[in-house]
């Protein structure tokens, strides 16, 4: 890893998930760590109060629309639909709009972005993703992925199971990356602290 006396940023993507997001946010409060959660309005409305503890521990909550239905099989319309939705849904939840957006499978469109943007949300991809679903995502693999991380990158992970991610196997690595981070003096921060002014 050649992160050093700098900042990452940490995201994670799909939740929340009554059996995971708790244990990542168990992980995180360890290391004095915090993040960006890009929630899911569906799941937000199974799990209002873990979305609450989510905000209260400190970390930034992002939009990831409402159900997380690919961008590309989707109406403009409903694309903006599934934006505005997700977006009113956080701010119902903690009482006020979220100020990130990251659009569904990394598969954005300029109507979902035009639609965050006129919420106030400023669109948010990724430098590195930890590729913790499907078939190559298994604790070792990720690990290895986790510690090519460089100052200033932003981080995907997942939360929230979803279809194929595995918050199982990343658990398995998370707590240490965490302690490697936090060896080598780097600091994980929510990504107000660099793209919001």
């Amino acid at each position: 890893m050649n992160a050093s006396n700098g900042s990452i940023y940490l995201t994670f993507d799909d939740g929340p998930d009554e059996e995971w997001t708790p244990r990542v946010l168990d992980a995180l409060a360890d290391a004095h760590a915090r993040a960006t959660f890009f929630v899911v309005g569906e799941f937000v409305r199974r799990t209002p109060a873990l979305l609450r503890r989510i905000d209260a521990e400190g970390h930034d909550i992002g939009n990831h629309t409402h159900s997380h239905r690919h961008p590309w099989i989707m109406s403009d319309r409903a694309a903006r639909e599934a934006v505005r939705v997700g977006a009113e849904i956080i701010a119902e939840t903690i009482g006020r709009l979220p100020q990130f957006y990251r659009a569904p499978h990394g598969r954005n469109r300029r109507c979902m972005t035009q639609e965050a943007e006129k919420l106030g949300a400023c669109c948010i991809g990724w430098d590195l993703s930890a590729v913790d679903w499907g078939p190559f995502g298994t604790a070792p693999k990720i690990a290895a992925r986790l510690n090519r991380a460089e100052t200033g990158d932003i981080l995907l992970m997942h939360d929230g199971r979803n279809r194929h991610n595995r918050p199982d196997e990343l658990m398995r690595v998370l707590p240490g990356f965490l302690d490697d981070l936090a060896a080598r003096k780097v600091s994980c921060h929510v990504l107000a602290a660099e793209f919001v002014t």
